[in-house]
């Protein structure tokens, strides 16, 4: 179970360090097995290079080698992703996340050379992303096989194209040493009974124990408990992704005392009524930070 880790900011904007490093101690006190850093639930368009940067230098610095760190690193200029990769500091940085492109909607040849040249590019294992519904454009299960294939430096493809038939088609025909992770928590569960490996988690901010073992019961074969965990959270998967991500789930946190609710434009706080909902259901399951 890994956490794509929020981005908390003061009620100026700025960057709140202080809960970070709490936020980081909570979760690594509480069985992550991994951390997804400046991925899409960070807010990271709205980061500066400076800001990312001491963003890495925080989490690498508290973290200290006691779980991986997967780190985001994409975009729609190929040229422009390969001068990140060779520009960056990735001391303590086990992993590249790399989305697809957005906005300019390449083709499949175009995803396929795109992440290859990453691959060849990147001084760590890359991790695909596929999320359509931020991209625009949906890879196949055909370019994410070629790619896993081909490119000896992908070593797994976070998938959130909500696709499950696409998923399975992964799974059923990807190599030995190539990895399908969940993208999306509400289908972690009958992701995992089909053969993925785990899930990059935003649920996890807030709830790394309970859905960490979750996770590990569904890996062990252990479905019913599994799935009881499951169903709890049901319409927690829905009110922390019905008004965007990561306003949900920093609504939770927030109802949980650990963060101010801010986010950058874009992006907006839930509604009063989402946060209502999402309030009640922390009082009701007892949730302590």
């Amino acid at each position: 179970m890994g956490v794509a880790l929020i981005t908390p900011f003061k009620s100026d904007g700025s960057i709140d360090f202080d809960s970070l490093t709490r936020l980081l101690d909570f979760q690594l006190s509480h069985g992550v097995d991994f951390i997804c850093l400046l991925g899409t639930t960070a807010e990271t368009p709205t980061l500066s290079f400076e800001e990312k940067a001491q963003v890495r230098k925080c989490v690498v610095d508290r973290v200290a080698g006691r779980v991986p760190l997967l780190m985001g690193c994409g975009g729609n200029n190929t040229a422009g992703v390969i001068h990140e990769l060779k520009n960056t500091d990735w001391t303590g940085i086990d992993g590249v996340l790399s989305v697809c492109p957005m906005y300019n909607k390449p083709s499949q040849e175009g995803l396929y050379q795109h992440f290859k040249a990453i691959a060849e590019a990147s001084p760590v294992p890359v991790v695909l992303y596929n999320v359509p519904g931020r991209t625009g454009v949906n890879m196949t299960a055909e370019t994410t096989l070629r790619l896993a294939r081909d490119c000896e430096n992908v070593v797994a493809i976070k998938e959130a194209s909500g696709n499950i038939t696409q998923m399975d088609d992964i799974i059923k025909n990807k190599p030995a040493d190539f990895d399908v992770i969940s993208g999306d928590d509400g289908i972690t569960f009958p992701l995992i009974t089909l053969g993925a490996v785990g899930v990059i988690s935003v649920i996890g901010n807030a709830l790394p124990a309970e859905f960490s073992r979750m996770v590990r019961l569904a890996l062990k074969g252990e479905y019913e408990p599994a799935l009881h965990i499951h169903h709890k959270f049901t319409e927690l998967f829905k009110l922390l992704f019905v008004d965007g991500n990561p306003a949900g789930v920093k609504a939770m946190l927030h109802a949980m005392g650990v963060i101010e609710n801010q986010l950058r434009l874009p992006l907006v706080p839930t509604t009063l009524v989402t946060m209502e909902k999402i309030s009640a259901i922390v009082h009701e399951l007892d949730i302590k930070y």
